[in-house]
């Protein structure tokens, strides 16, 4: 709306008015919406908007004369009766119109600034355990979301396992800096599961995932603290389960039960077999999957031809084929060792060797993009730990606070100690201190935390940090951009890169490859010129 500075129309303020000639307040007052009708004023006569017979500029006289002339506490709030003897008009400025309370000649009703805060929960500890027998039969499923009991309306049930729950949930509030609105919600998912709880039961997940979540707090939180009493039964299915229930679901019966079977060895391990990464069953399930979708008439493992095989990895190239050969590898060798099939169709099947890249140098506008991309001090600080320190996606969000020495000037990464330059340093100071100002009370010991993980002790998610993605200079770009520099720079000694990187020899030799590459000596090593 068209903004002009002048004297209101409706209350004769100067100050910014609109299009209708009118400040802000009178606009708000004199709102159709409202069903203020037009009307002369019972004080002034003017024909503007009134409200109970009155305009705003008499209710705004009302307003000064009741804070000159009030007497007590009754005729401090009430402006009727000073409306009625209004006989003239105070102008003023409209930024002089603020409405402010009235002074108190006794303290608040709740204290300073309002409800006092709550006493905390009086300490507890574990109830004292009796002989008890153990129920015959396990009990149904119970419906905690009846439980629901407003703290403001009284004290908690009284419940010795309750009273410690709440005292263990002040107590992680407390070291991990939990908002009221945490608190708050916690303490009544607390009193609804253990309002009449009595030993030896057992509070199962599935129970009360629902009516948490009905709280809007974290189950994982509570499962924490319910975890620490030794009274809850974590039920949940793991993630794998569902997510490769979904995946195989189109295969045949055969398919399913040993590609299932087979991801559960890989993610638990064997006699003879370690446990794998989450993301490596995820996967080599989706390589396995996708191959038995491209054998539509193969029923089972033991249908399945080295022709078929051959087949299907020679539709796939460089990094793929690699992985799909492993995991092709590993189903065969597991269903020959359980016996599921005759004969291994893999044997002898050869990986592809996927050379190794050439890196080129970054281009100063490209670093200047990541740069200029990097708006907040977290970011900030990501970059500079990549683009000076080569440090990994990874390595930044494992940093602790104690891996940071500014006295000393060293920083650790990855367990490799180096200088710390004033740039860093520069950085670092910044995050600390907006680190230290947003979230004073955390016991998270990371040195990048988020809101999510301030109120626990574990990193930051890999999403949380900056990516740059779109950007030619990403995090790990700038990271290898580093290293090939520090390598182009040293004459492409792996020795000077392992010193300095703390890499392993072969990443170390691969480097100073890539830089002979890039200084066109392919065939030779460059060594540094004495001094």
């Amino acid at each position: 709306m068209p903004r002009t500075v002048t004297s209101c129309a409706a209350c004769l303020a100067w100050g910014l008015t609109f299009s209708q000639g009118v400040c802000l307040a009178c606009y708000q007052f004199a709102n159709p919406r409202d069903g203020n009708p037009y009307g002369d004023c019972q004080a002034c006569g003017r024909r503007q908007r009134v409200r109970k017979g009155y305009c705003r500029l008499c209710w705004c006289q009302a307003r000064d004369d009741r804070r000159r002339l009030a007497s007590d506490a009754r005729s401090a709030v009430v402006l009727a009766p000073y409306l009625t003897g209004i006989r003239w008009q105070q102008l003023f400025l409209s930024i002089s119109d603020r409405r402010q309370a009235p002074p108190r000649s006794a303290p608040r009703r709740y204290g300073v600034k309002g409800r006092p805060r709550k006493q905390p929960p009086p300490a507890a500890g574990r109830p004292v355990s009796r002989w008890l027998q153990e129920p015959l039969l396990p009990a149904g499923r119970r419906d905690y979301r009846r439980g629901v009991i407003d703290l403001r309306a009284g004290p908690p049930p009284d419940n010795p396992w309750l009273a410690w729950a709440l005292h263990l949930a002040h107590s992680t509030a407390e070291t991990r800096g939990w908002a009221p609105v945490v608190r708050r919600a916690m303490q009544r998912v607390l009193v609804m599961l253990l309002a009449e709880h009595r030993e030896p039961d057992r509070i199962r997940v599935s129970d009360f995932a629902a009516a948490a979540a009905g709280q809007y707090i974290n189950l994982d939180y509570v499962v924490e603290i319910l975890t620490t009493m030794g009274v809850v039964d974590d039920d949940r299915p793991p993630s794998l389960e569902g997510w490769m229930t979904g995946k195989l679901a189109g295969l045949p019966g055969p398919w399913r039960r040993d590609l299932t079977n087979w991801g559960r060895l890989l993610r638990d391990g064997g006699p003879r077999s370690r446990p794998r990464h989450e993301g490596t069953v995820r996967t080599y399930l989706n390589v396995a999957a996708d191959a038995a979708a491209s054998w539509p008439h193969r029923d089972h493992l033991r249908e399945v031809t080295r022709d078929d095989v051959d087949a299907y990895l020679s539709a796939l190239q460089g990094r793929r084929r690699e992985t799909a050969t492993t995991a092709l590898r590993g189903l065969f060798r597991w269903a020959k060792t359980h016996k599921l099939i005759f004969r291994n169709p893999t044997r002898g099947v050869r990986g592809v060797t996927v050379p190794d890249l050439i890196w080129p140098l970054l281009e100063p506008d490209d670093i200047t993009a990541s740069v200029t991309a990097a708006t907040t001090v977290q970011a900030r600080l990501c970059v500079v730990l990549a683009a000076v320190h080569a440090a990994r996606p990874g390595q930044i969000r494992a940093l602790h606070l104690d891996d940071v020495d500014l006295t000393g000037r060293r920083l650790t990464i990855a367990g490799n100690s180096r200088p710390l330059d004033d740039l860093t340093a520069q950085v670092l100071l910044d995050w600390l201190t907006y680190r230290r100002e947003r979230w004073p009370h955390t016991a998270n010991q990371h040195l990048l935390i988020s809101y999510a993980s301030a109120l626990g002790h574990g990193p930051v998610s890999h999403t949380w940090i900056l990516n740059l993605r779109g950007l030619p200079g990403t995090l790990e770009r700038l990271r290898i951009d580093r290293q090939l520099e520090e390598a182009v720079a040293t004459g492409a000694d792996p020795l000077h890169l392992a010193a300095v990187f703390g890499c392993s020899d072969g990443a170390a030799i691969r480097w100073a490859t890539n830089a002979r590459e890039l200084i066109g000596e392919p065939h030779a090593t460059r060594l540094p010129e004495s001094p």
